[in-house]
């Protein structure tokens, strides 16, 4: 019965294709499809399918399906010229940099892993870090450290910390969460970092109230206290650990992972044979060329934006290149000479060959190529919201809104987090926001920066939640975790620090002083946390 069901709705669904291919033509109408809120359809179809079926693949392209459809009006023809063209082409070109950047990374773990320096790193952590709590914690404090961009934070603390915390059995989700919630989160509160790259962009030639303009790195810095989100989530991470308190799908992973099994659903999403590693492996061999791919990638970054080049106008003023820098091209760029220079210490070493070198190689791509795949069917996605003009259609939202000024930052991030979540983008979000939110209030106003802050934050709140997310598919392959199981046990937790944020803007919104504001926004979360383990624990009980 259910597959004449499916036979019979195809075949509708082709007679109705059809029928208005026949006549697309001929009445050459509006699109209804473009600027409105069906503009929005196509990545909630995706995230409705990727959480019903628990496959993020097929949902993915049946949401970039359903967006060249729409962007088509149904015309078959252009609708598949739309998919290739407009979605998964344009995609892997406008990502390019990105991924040569993953594949620099999966090499690098594979060579560290070949060489024992993880394995050495683990049986150091296993030695001194003998609790749930200190595992985390020091997931934790790894994730801080490695602010200079999301993609390498998720990576390399997911490959360093998960022998540690499988021996003392935490889930695997529970892994997935804490680097999620220590990547985009800390890159979006850390001024020297990929991400306030890209906000300076959009923050260019503010000036304050005495008309003089405010440099974009100084703009950021002044919003980084009301940032909400990303400071509760650390204030979250830390308070549910030392509380020992975990509730929602996160509960059951934490119960079943005391018990032996890491995954409560599927298994490890591995594409290779674990490594054994090295014997003479040290923990130098693991922290040296992470510390090198820092440093080099900060170097790359500036020198992109011009900081070694006196006719560029910006020798010698580091946050003036680092506004000005591409981050998909510097980090490649730092990624490949910090991966030569790897190889050479470590055969130096003589803890690899040449040859065992260059197998790595083929290993680390592999490694990442369902992170690949996920990421550039999402930004095809993207693509698809982009040619149905989505951007239209939150700005005339917006702009409706601007009577409520006091209200206005909690409204902000309302809509920042809705954009974020369908899209997938933290930067496409505020990349559309920002202008708006810098238009609406007063030039150099506290409520300016508020709402600026409340972008933000609104933007990471999204990109945190939305499993056609990259940051969240990234941290799902560092934990090597089901990326269905990482995003159902995290959209509680992100929720529950989301509301917390939002009652923080109404409150700021009136207050604007981020001294005071900033510390009642820190205690309503820990209240928050306390109230929910009361409430929860009876109802278990």
């Amino acid at each position: 019965m259910k597959k004449k069901l499916l036979l019979i709705a195809t075949v509708v669904l082709i007679c109705v294709m059809c029928t208005v291919t026949a006549f697309a033509e001929a009445e050459e109408a509006t699109n209804m499809f473009v600027g409105t809120f069906w503009s929005l359809v196509p990545p909630l179809v995706a995230i409705v399918l990727a959480l019903i079926t628990k496959e993020v693949y097929s949902s993915l392209f049946v949401g970039i399906v359903v967006g060249a459809l729409f962007a088509n009006q149904f015309n078959i023809v252009g609708t598949v010229d739309t998919i290739v063209s407009d979605g998964l082409i344009a995609s892997v070109e406008g990502t390019a940099g990105i991924f040569i950047f993953l594949v620099v990374l999966g090499i690098m773990v594979a060579l560290i892993n070949k060489t024992g320096g993880s394995a050495a790193f683990g049986r150091w952590a296993q030695t001194h870090v003998k609790s749930k709590v200190g595992s985390i914690l020091c997931t934790f404090a790894l994730g801080v450290l490695i602010f200079i961009d999301d993609y390498f934070n998720c990576l390399t603390v997911g490959s360093v910390m998960r022998p540690v915390t499988d021996s003392n059995k935490i889930s695997r989700a529970k892994l997935a969460y804490v680097i999620d919630a220590t990547a985009a989160p800390i890159c979006m509160i850390a001024p020297i970092s990929s991400w306030a790259a890209a906000v300076s962009e959009y923050t260019s030639g503010v000036v304050n109230a005495a008309g003089e303009e405010i440099s974009s790195l100084a703009l950021f810095c002044k919003a980084i206290p009301y940032n909400f989100y990303s400071l509760l989530t650390l204030v979250f991470i830390v308070a549910i650990t030392l509380m020992k308190f975990d509730y929602g799908p996160m509960k059951k992973h934490e119960i079943n992972a005391a018990n032996g099994d890491l995954f409560t659903y599927g298994k490890a999403v591995v594409t290779e044979e674990a490594e054994e590693g090295n014997s003479k492996g040290r923990v130098l061999d693991l922290i040296l060329p992470i510390a090198v791919l820092i440093i080099l990638s900060i170097l790359a970054l500036v020198y992109n934006g011009g900081f070694f080049t006196a006719d560029s106008g910006y020798l010698n003023d580091f946050a003036g290149a680092f506004s000005n820098t591409d981050s998909t091209v510097a980090l490649p760029w730092g990624g490949l000479v910090a991966l030569v220079l790897t190889m050479i210490y470590l055969i130096c070493r003589k803890l690899i060959s040449f040859k065992e070198a260059m197998s790595c190689i083929p290993k680390g791509f592999i490694a990442m190529v369902p992170a690949i795949l996920i990421l550039t069917m999402a930004t095809a996605l993207k693509n698809m919201t982009a040619l149905l003009d989505s951007d239209g259609f939150v700005k005339a939202a917006l702009a409706n809104a601007e009577s409520l000024h006091n209200f206005l930052p909690a409204i902000i991030f309302l809509v920042a987090c809705g954009i974020a979540f369908a899209t997938g983008t933290s930067w496409g979000t505020f990349g559309i926001l920002i202008p708006i939110v810098l238009s609406v209030f007063p030039a150099g106003s506290e409520i300016m920066i508020i709402g600026m802050s409340a972008c933000l934050a609104g933007s990471v709140c999204g990109d945190h939640c939305s499993p056609i997310s990259d940051t969240t598919i990234m941290s799902s392959a560092g934990a090597q975790c089901e990326h269905v199981n990482h995003v159902s046990t995290q959209i509680p937790y992100a929720v529950t620090v989301a509301a917390v944020s939002f009652v923080s803007y109404i409150i700021t919104g009136f207050i604007q002083n981020w001294f005071i504001a900033l510390p009642i926004a820190i205690v309503l979360m820990i209240l928050t946390l306390f109230v929910m383990r009361i409430v929860l624990g009876k109802k278990a009980a």
